[in-house]
């Protein structure tokens, strides 16, 4: 399924993209830097005196301000997905919303054990409350 999605978005002029940063264990060094472009923020933490570690975060599908994750691996990537990547492109002003799509339960009950389903994830987003994850969301179930 994945390789479908990606051949029929890739035909569209949908484009794997990637955010890279520097972090550092230095909380207040991190939030000085985290608005900046990558080498300044490697650039301050090196004249902090800290060590800078190079890090990215990768999305399926970006298109016009908008990222796609196609989600059909471990229910702890779909966490990953929501509360790390999306937010990531949203914070760094890449993208205005993030579209999730997962399998629904009656197709993820064909998979392997422990994908994630639309249903599952969905109560997970409701029970975390309004305003979380931080980041304008689509979830997408799709069945067979």
């Amino acid at each position: 399924m994945n390789s479908q999605f990606k051949r029929l978005l890739h035909g569209n002029g949908w484009e794997e993209n990637r955010v890279s940063y520097w972090v550092t264990r230095n909380e207040k060094l991190i939030r000085k830097t985290l608005a900046l472009p990558p080498e300044e923020q490697k650039k301050e933490i090196e004249e902090a005196g800290e060590n800078p570690i190079f890090s990215y975060n990768q999305t399926d599908f970006v298109k016009d301000r908008v990222a796609i994750e196609v989600q059909f691996g471990k229910y702890s990537f779909v966490a990953y997905d929501l509360f790390v990547k999306h937010l990531a492109f949203y914070v760094g002003d890449r993208i205005d919303v993030g579209i999730e799509i997962l399998p629904m339960k009656n197709l993820q009950s064909h998979m392997s054990s422990g994908v994630a389903y639309y249903e599952g994830e969905f109560y997970n987003i409701v029970r975390q409350g309004r305003g979380v994850p931080a980041v304008p969301l689509v979830i997408i179930g799709i069945e067979p």
